[in-house]
């Protein structure tokens, strides 16, 4: 079996290693949502990762209800991002950038008082972050037809910029809650045409974005990222040991660079009680490379790739806390720990600024 260490191939990307840095959202960009100085110095700190997944990436206006989270549909965020990529390649990394629409998550208030959109007119849970503090999330209104095409264009456009901006792929987000996920969980998707209903109908937002995205910039720079198990936002499904692996069969057919899984495990804080892992069932059907995330440490990170449960496994906050992971792995070094203070604040603190292994 393979070692974390050793090379992957995936698409058109050569990853130096097993060990991948996950998408992290962090908060440093602009209100504009443009790229700053500072994550230049974030990612280049972390460029030895095999891959670098980047940070949630807002596709549209409509579609980014984080504040200050990066976008990249304008031409000023594209020529933000690109001292970014640049610095990654120039310290030998790779880079790819996560888009992301997060339909009902969107608070009114960073859309001009109109309201988000999802599957169907639902509410999320608890609390949104806004640029006045946390407020209660407003009602979605369901997307109409006519309106899904122009959510397609966002995504193709959005990952054209990707490549301008000198990404070496993207990965669509279908996962934690967002729109994508609203629409393929029977919870939150509600609606009655062709994109409710019945699985292959709540799939097919996914698979006409997926057929978007890859028609304009090429299926080998494009991944996915899925979180099967459990509730995600409030968003949740009733079967879905059924519906996973059927989306992985859809996606299987595009040949993909990746397909990556969000399942935090038992024990996790981020564990949903009773809930068994789906990543098997998808591994069973998905023929491509597969990436598991979610509370790696490391021996259990080589564990799953001895078992034949992953190609690559994804390392979160623990890659937020440590930009030299790989090196610490290789030579079982102590992690530094993550200071969940500073996870969504603006400044270097808690984000540049993590000592490096001696």
């Amino acid at each position: 079996m393979p070692s974390l260490f050793d090379p992957l191939r995936i698409g058109a990307i050569d990853a130096s290693s097993r060990i991948f840095m996950a998408p992290l959202t962090r908060a440093r960009a602009t209100r504009e949502h443009v790229p700053t100085p500072l994550m230049v110095d974030y990612y280049r700190q972390r460029a030895s990762a095999g891959l670098i997944i980047s940070e949630a990436t807002g596709i549209s206006r409509q579609g980014l209800g984080w504040p200050y989270a990066p976008g990249i549909w304008t031409a000023e965020q594209v020529e933000a991002w690109i001292p970014i990529t640049s610095a990654v390649h120039d310290a030998g990394g790779r880079i790819i950038c996560q888009l992301w629409h997060m339909g009902r998550v969107v608070h009114p208030s960073l859309l001009g008082g109109e309201a988000p959109v999802s599957a169907s007119a639902t509410t999320a849970p608890g609390l949104a972050h806004t640029y006045e503090g946390k407020q209660p999330y407003a009602e979605a209104r369901a997307l109409r037809l006519n309106e899904i095409p122009g959510i397609l264009e966002d995504y193709a456009h959005a990952a054209r910029n990707a490549l301008a901006a000198g990404f070496d792929g993207v990965q669509i987000h279908a996962a934690n809650g967002y729109l994508i996920d609203q629409f393929l969980r029977d919870n939150s998707n509600f609606r009655t045409d062709a994109y409710g209903g019945s699985p292959e109908n709540r799939m097919r937002l996914l698979r006409e974005v997926t057929a978007a995205v890859t028609q304009a910039v090429g299926a080998d720079r494009v991944a996915i990222r899925l979180s099967p198990n459990g509730d995600r936002q409030g968003v949740n499904d009733s079967d879905p040991e059924s519906l996973f692996p059927a989306v992985a069969r859809m996606l299987d057919g595009f040949g993909l660079a990746f397909l990556e899984l969000r399942e935090p495990r038992e024990g996790s804080t981020f564990a949903t009680p009773d809930v068994p892992p789906i990543a098997p069932a998808i591994r069973a059907v998905y023929s491509g490379a597969l990436v598991l995330n979610s509370d790696y440490v490391g021996h259990d990170a080589q564990a799953a790739l001895d078992a034949g449960l992953a190609d690559a496994i994804s390392f979160g906050r623990t890659f937020l806390a440590n930009p030299d992971l790989p090196k610490r792995l290789a030579g079982d070094l102590p992690l530094n720990t993550a200071n969940v203070a500073t996870f969504y604040t603006q400044g270097p603190e808690g984000y540049v600024d993590y000592p490096l292994a001696s």
